[in-house]
């Protein structure tokens, strides 16, 4: 395996996945601001390694796996939380949750059968929401007034909305391949 930054960002995204778990248990304003700090650190991770990967011809096949493996590990990860602490509806972390098994599923499908499934620009949206989203609701404080939780249920929403869109234009994108008899 080729150990590059990207994949070594990749890794250390996964490996802060229980240390953010483990700061939201601390309790008060010193445990939201934690877990909210190392979800924002490790949700930055997510564009640099990719962008650090492309950049510099460091593209691998564990990248290509891990990757996509650590941001739903990750959203998951907060997602529970969040909705274990009342933080949010459950119904949008099955939303989310559900649509990334079902893409993820059908990536790796498609991907046996040779065909390339580029990410839209409506998923990078969708995700860019659903990350501010998290940070929000894992902060959950009044800054200067403004209510950080509140923000970040309406994101989540936001997010959820365009978690089923994204997820819809994948299906119907790929409904001919899933519609062909022939197996390959």
């Amino acid at each position: 395996m080729n150990w590059t930054i990207s994949n070594q960002l990749t890794m250390a995204r996964v490996l802060l996945i229980p240390v953010f778990m483990g700061a939201f248990l601390i309790p008060g304003d010193l445990g939201h601001w934690l877990s909210g700090t190392l979800f924002i650190l490790a949700s930055i991770t997510d564009w640099l390694d990719g962008y650090l990967a492309r950049s510099r011809g460091e593209v691998t096949p564990f990248g290509r796996f891990l990757d996509p493996v650590a941001d739903k590990l990750l959203v998951a990860a907060a997602l529970v939380l969040v909705v274990s602490a009342d933080m949010a509806p459950a119904l949008l972390a099955v939303i989310i949750i559900g649509r990334e098994i079902t893409i993820g599923a059908l990536r790796e499908w498609l991907a046996q059968r040779s065909t390339i499934v580029y990410v839209s620009q409506l998923a990078k949206w969708k995700t860019a929401i659903q990350l501010l989203a998290i940070s929000a609701l894992l902060i959950h404080v009044d800054l200067f007034g403004i209510s950080l939780h509140e923000i970040g249920l309406v994101l989540l929403w936001i997010a959820a909305a365009l978690t089923l869109w994204s997820g819809y234009e994948y299906m119907r994108d790929a409904w001919p391949e899933l519609m062909d008899g022939n197996e390959s």
